[in-house]
């Protein structure tokens, strides 16, 4: 006689982005420490030698970026966003996740998925020119921070997806089945 053992449902699809996105997005929250480290130094470099870097400049704003446009995902997923809620956090779970649905799919993935389709064309020809700063002491390989635009709104469009998903799972599930 064998033994069957229990083996618990695979988890849903949404769960899986969740995952990838939020390890994704631990790798590059070290960018801010990255950028505080630049920033001291810059600071140093200024006010103590009198002696200011364009080059560290530049790098802060990259870091700063960096950090921004993946952190964007993140918040998505795990629902830190900025939100208007005059009459949201009154709504049942089975209203917010119907307001977030329609939210998502007819005002913030279309705008996600316009930025993705002109920023691919924005950064390839950075790459294709080979650009760098027009600063002569600046950083160069532009084309690096300009591709952080369309891979960071990919997340952003995969986060809205698991986020959808969820919502849909609460919606023609029940109340409790979608939430974290």
């Amino acid at each position: 006689m064998s033994k069957v053992l229990y083996s618990p449902p695979n988890p849903p699809f949404y769960s899986q982005i969740d995952k990838a996105i939020i390890a994704v997005s631990k790798v590059f929250a070290w960018t801010n420490l990255a950028l505080v480290a630049v920033i001291v130094i810059q600071v140093v470099l200024r006010k103590v030698f009198s002696n200011g870097q364009i080059s560290l400049e530049e790098l802060q704003w990259h870091l700063y970026a960096t950090a921004v446009m993946f952190g964007t995902a993140y918040a998505q997923v795990t629902n830190l966003h900025v939100r208007v809620d005059l009459f949201y956090h009154n709504f049942s779970k089975r209203k917010k996740a119907l307001v977030d649905i329609v939210g998502l799919l007819f005002l913030a993935m279309p705008f996600v998925v316009v930025v993705i389709l002109h920023s691919y064309d924005f950064a390839y020809e950075s790459w294709r020119v080979n650009e760098s700063s027009a600063s002569p002491s600046g950083l160069p390989y532009r084309w690096l921070i300009k591709s952080v635009i369309p891979l960071s709104f990919t997340m952003l469009l995969l986060s809205m997806l698991a986020t959808v998903l969820r919502n849909l799972d609460t919606l023609f599930k029940g109340a409790n089945h979608g939430s974290k």
